[in-house]
């Protein structure tokens, strides 16, 4: 074996993995395309024409490095919030974010508290600065903010993780809940509220934007809504001092200036995200009318897709999973244990969710051994 140089021993004890295998990998290995690409939580409507025309106008100016201040962005983005500049944080999309904060807040050994079954990539970002993951069960399909608060408080926890709306489960708490829950968490730590989905959900979900409180950082992304999940940009929204600290750690030319026009852009177009929402709204009804017509269970969903009780075990939605990848359809499912007799299916353009209806049937028949 060749001399090489060590790894720390942190990262030499870590696997070598990615939290999500991608459609892409999924398509190498089996050798043609999806011909419904409904599983990764995109928006197939893409972004506003306002935000294309402006992105093809100044792709000739791509040579130059980006604003490694991402001012424009910040100001739009503070703007759109009502806060000030020095309130907003930009990143390489939520999960970039996540990985300075785990940076930011957690030391080798630390307890960190999240759901069984949230976010991967966020437990990707702990692992990686030798945090000790601390989780709790989801209850009736939702997050439990009573158990991830008395983990926070047993554990002593630095770092609390909450996505509302939520993933895998499409579910979500009142903004009167979560203020609740912010309320009662010790000061001394931190919450990272991960709101992807937050335009996509009633309103009712979002708690008013309280820039007083230095333990708590509030994060949104491109890549939902906005239709803009290939260029990895988001933002987070906190006290002065926390978005501070954010600069003494970030990769300043992380974000492209592609990224931070198009953001500019989107953020401006507010009637294009009024139509996406409707669309997708239109779309979780088609998929839960086809869950239904199949026998299954479409749970309440604030995000762009939904989750759907297949009715069995683990075991059985694995089955459907892999009958419907087998038919060209790409979807995902949680894994987690309470979680995993579920599939998850993304809003998709019309012909792509008629091709879901259509390869159902099939892989539930599949999967029942008929």
């Amino acid at each position: 074996m060749p001399v090489r140089p060590a790894l720390s021993p942190l990262i030499a004890a870590l696997p070598s993995t990615v939290p999500f295998v991608g459609p892409e990998a999924q398509q190498r290995e089996r050798g043609r395309a999806f011909r419904a690409r409904i599983g990764a939580n995109e928006s197939s409507f893409g972004p506003s024409p306002r935000v294309i025309a402006r992105m093809e106008s100044v792709a000739r100016d791509q040579w130059m490095y980006c604003d490694p201040d991402n001012y424009d962005l910040k100001v739009a983005a503070a703007a759109h919030h009502h806060v000030a500049v020095e309130n907003i944080v930009v990143g390489e999309g939520i999960d970039g974010l996540l990985s300075l904060v785990a940076r930011m807040y957690v030391a080798p050994g630390d307890a960190v508290v999240t759901s069984l079954g949230a976010y991967p990539t966020f437990n990707f970002h702990i692992a990686g600065v030798g945090g000790r993951l601390v989780t709790v069960p989801y209850e009736n399909d939702r997050e439990s903010l009573d158990g991830l608060l008395a983990a926070v408080v047993r554990e002593k926890a630095p770092l609390v993780y909450l996505s509302n709306p939520d993933n895998p489960m499409g579910s979500w708490w009142e903004a009167d809940e979560v203020i609740r829950f912010i309320e009662a968490l010790p000061e001394t730590t931190m919450l990272v509220l991960d709101e992807a989905y937050g335009e996509l959900g009633p309103a009712s979900a979002l708690p008013p934007i309280d820039i007083s409180r230095p333990n708590v950082i509030r994060m949104r992304t491109f890549s939902k809504a906005y239709g803009l999940a290939g260029i990895r940009c988001g933002y987070a929204v906190a006290e002065t001092q926390v978005i501070s600290d954010f600069e003494k750690i970030r990769n300043h030319y992380g974000v492209s200036r592609m990224a931070q026009i198009a953001g500019v852009e989107a953020l401006a177009d507010q009637a294009y995200l009024e139509t996406v929402v409707a669309q997708v709204a239109a779309g979780r009804r088609r998929i839960a009318d086809i869950a239904e017509q199949n026998g299954l269970k479409p749970l309440a969903s604030a995000t762009n897709f939904v989750t759907i009780d297949c009715g069995h075990d683990g075991a059985f939605a694995l089955k459907v999973l892999q009958g419907l990848l087998s038919r060209d359809v790409f979807i995902r499912k949680p894994m987690a244990p309470r979680l995993d007799h579920c599939i998850r299916v993304s809003v998709g353009l019309a012909h792509e969710l008629d091709i879901f209806a259509e390869e159902l049937p099939g892989a539930l028949a599949a999967a029942r051994g008929n």
